[in-house]
């Protein structure tokens, strides 16, 4: 232990130690000064302002600075295609040559969506879930129907549209719609064969009246009579009537004739 006190207090040690210090200093100068050349140290370039830039444009700015570029896309309805609406850096911010810079901009095509099940839903309804979609409703045209405004058909282009038909985002499309009064003309049902309680039936499911009821021959069972002739009759000409219309009709228990 006294040998070590001793050697400590020689001149050989201190001038050691100062040898040891000097080059832990001067190592450490130079890593610093290594790695500011090796990083480049407050070197680099402004990103400039993209956003709102047509994408060529934004482009040549971003050359010109020697920074690299990724371009994403996205669609956006009424928004100018090709115009960047993001970028990442952030205008102003300070990054190093050939870094990359991370670009959005609006696609000029549409994407295609499956077009939403609106049938036999109400305008208001329809109309809330096509804005989910990014459709539009361009023209509305009416028909006879018992529901008012609800959705019967719809169009595309000319082209009638069903469920799930791709249908470009953001596009307009037609709609038929009910009127709520109903249709003024209804199928006339053919009677003849039925019996009075069958026909007057089927004339209320169509929603026509039962108008004169007649008898030809001798009808001794009128429960299964049957019904030989109506008026109006069911032919090539004339297959439909007018809502409440009234249908006249002749029983018989003989068959009908064969006409």
């Amino acid at each position: 232990m006294s040998k070590l006190l001793s050697y400590l207090k020689t001149s050989t040690f201190r001038k050691n130690l100062i040898i040891a210090i000097v080059s832990v200093f001067a190592f450490l100068l130079l890593i610093f000064f290594c790695l500011r050349f090796y990083t480049r140290h407050g070197e680099g370039v402004g990103v400039p302002k993209l956003q709102g830039l047509p994408v060529g444009q934004a482009i040549a700015l971003l050359e010109e600075q020697g920074l690299r570029y990724q371009i994403d896309s996205v669609y956006q309805i009424d928004r100018t295609p090709g115009m960047v609406v993001e970028q990442d850096p952030d205008a102003g911010t300070n990054v190093k040559l050939n870094r990359t810079i991370y670009l959005t901009i609006i696609t000029l095509n549409a994407p295609d969506v499956g077009f939403p099940d609106i049938f036999n839903m109400s305008y208001l309804e329809a109309r809330a879930v096509l804005s989910n979609y990014g459709i539009k409703i361009a023209d509305t045209s009416y028909t006879s129907d018992i529901m008012r405004d609800r959705v019967l058909e719809v169009s595309f282009r000319g082209k009638t549209i069903r469920k799930g038909d791709p249908v470009p985002k953001g596009s307009s499309i037609a709609m038929v719609l009910g009127d709520g009064k109903g249709a003024s003309e209804v199928d006339l049902p053919n009677l003849v064969g039925l019996s009075l309680p069958e026909a007057i039936f089927a004339l209320k499911g169509s929603s026509l009246n039962p108008g004169s009821i007649y008898y030809e021959g001798a009808v001794t069972d009128s429960v299964n009579a049957r019904i030989i002739k109506q008026y109006p009759t069911v032919s090539d000409s004339l297959s439909k009537v007018a809502i409440g219309t009234s249908v006249d009709m002749v029983l018989s228990n003989d068959p009908a004739p064969v006409e």
